[in-house]
């Protein structure tokens, strides 16, 4: 119970910037519907802090969130030094 708390307490907030930022980005009128993401993003926060419990093992939501957060700031990267997405002004 201790590693799945650590993992929702740890990798809960960096994970739900990424699912909220991903939707805002990709989001086709960025001005419009950053704000209601950004409204939505305590509900996505404490989602996912939720969905660590569902995991057998601490050690299995480590690895998971974990990996999915790498692999969230790498597509992020590259998305950014690609120039697919732009941040509207």
């Amino acid at each position: 119970m201790l590693g799945k708390s650590t993992a929702a307490a740890l990798l809960g907030l960096p994970l739900s910037v990424l699912i909220v930022g991903f939707a805002a980005l990709l989001s086709q009128d960025q001005a419009s519907t950053t704000l209601p993401w950004l409204l939505l993003f305590f509900l996505v926060w404490i989602a996912v802090m939720t969905g660590a419990f569902l995991f057998k093992t601490g050690l299995r939501a480590w690895l998971w969130m974990g990996g999915a957060t790498v692999i969230g700031l790498a597509a992020l990267h590259f998305l950014k030094a690609s120039g697919l997405v732009r941040i509207a002004a």
